[in-house]
């Protein structure tokens, strides 16, 4: 195999187990840098040698293995980690809920919500910096400041691996599951140029949120968030062609969409909401999806009661992107020119938002402003690294 087969087997271990590593690994160690930097060598080391070695049968086990040796020579050279020595016999990776303590672990109250999150998506996630600026709309150096400052003040304040007692978790819980719907987000749509999504990213999404629901059943938003995540996942055979393009909402199949699933999903959501009644954010969003989900044809969709929610969604969570997604539900209540209307405000906020420029294009093109159209269409091109997107984007601007 040739060394760019292997650079993509390492590229695919990478983001399915680097977070499960760095998970086992700060459980080792106690240090967010060094279990970083443990993962970047193991990773050096296969590149190394895979290409004279071969890939080996188990190769999220073959970077463990590397990555643990090295952390035990660290611990080795320290005399007063002998004491980890003997809690450290491990032969295969730590279990996947060492993810979720390590969630816990890093969106700790002592640090900001953004370097939490940022942290989080880093070291346990597995994604890099660019992908974390895209998510928070801020640019990379900010976004590396964050996690820096992040791992200095965990490893200054002696911060706990650990999950946080029954009392504590509240607390810690809106960044939690901020960090599985991000990570969700990026699987969905991913916002790199390597691929159109990540179906391994959202997977994980998807496990994480059912385990933390079964952690801590009586908190709606968490079965919220695993019935968006659901349903989502239940429309995913209709959202590329077989080539791989994206097909927009009201052009897919629906025959290919998972009623079942569907269904189930839904049932999830009103348990949650009938049996706690505390509505909030994901399972506001998860019920927008959840209309969607249960229209027939894209014309049967109920326009008005997702204008609705949406509404209830900016009363609870204010963000400008949930804004631009509320002016999409208004094209098809009060038409085109409102909805532009509530774009005009959102310019600042989401200029380098791709989303942004290609909803305002579509409504100018309804309004009969081509070129204008054409002048948001080439913005929101520029500013997104998605293949999918950049194929619809460009085969809009051919058409024009």
């Amino acid at each position: 195999m040739n060394e760019p087969a292997h650079e993509e087997v390492l590229a695919r271990v990478v983001r399915e187990h680097a977070g499960r590593l760095a998970a086992s690994l700060v459980g080792l160690l106690g240090d967010f840098s060094a279990a970083e930097d443990l993962v970047q060598d193991a990773i050096e080391t296969a590149l190394r040698r895979w290409p004279a070695e071969g890939i080996p049968e188990r190769p999220d086990a073959w970077l463990f293995t590397v990555a643990r040796r090295r952390g035990l020579d660290v611990l080795r050279r320290e005399s007063n980690h002998r004491a980890k020595l003997a809690r450290t016999h491990l032969p295969e990776p730590a279990p996947r809920d060492d993810r979720l303590r390590l969630i816990f672990t890093c969106c700790h109250p002592a640090l900001s919500r953004a370097a939490r999150i940022a942290l989080t998506l880093r070291v346990v996630c597995g994604l890099g910096t660019a992908q974390i600026a895209a998510a928070f709309l801020v640019p990379e150096t900010t976004v590396a400041q964050r996690i820096t400052r992040a791992k200095r003040k965990i490893g200054e304040a002696g911060i706990p691996y650990r999950l946080p007692a029954a009392e504590d978790l509240p607390q810690r819980l809106e960044a939690v599951l901020a960090v599985i719907y991000l990570l969700f987000n990026e699987g969905y749509l991913s916002s790199t140029a390597d691929r159109a999504q990540a179906r391994d990213l959202v997977e994980e999404a998807e496990w994480l949120a059912a385990l933390l629901t079964g952690l801590l059943p009586k908190e709606p938003e968490a079965a919220g968030l695993l019935a968006l995540i659901r349903l989502h996942r239940a429309r995913g055979a209709g959202r590329f062609d077989p080539s791989g393009r994206l097909v927009l909402l009201p052009d897919q199949d629906r025959s290919l969409w998972d009623r079942a699933a569907i269904a189930d999903a839904t049932a999830l959501l009103t348990r949650a909401a009938r049996t706690h009644r505390r509505p909030g954010p994901y399972q506001l969003q998860a019920a927008i999806v959840a209309c969607h989900a249960e229209a027939e044809t894209f014309a049967d969709t109920d326009w008005a009661q997702i204008l609705v929610l949406y509404d209830m969604l900016l009363h609870l969570a204010p963000s400008p992107v949930t804004r631009l997604h509320r002016a999409v539900a208004l094209r098809h209540v009060k038409g085109a020119h409102a909805a532009l209307a509530e774009l005009a405000g959102l310019d600042r906020e989401l200029e380098r938002y791709p989303l942004l420029h290609a909803t305002r294009a579509e409504l100018l093109r309804a309004l009969g402003h081509p070129e204008q159209a054409r002048q948001a269409d080439e913005r929101a091109l520029a500013l997104t690294a998605n293949p999918a997107q950049q194929a619809l984007l460009t085969e809009r601007l051919q058409w024009t």
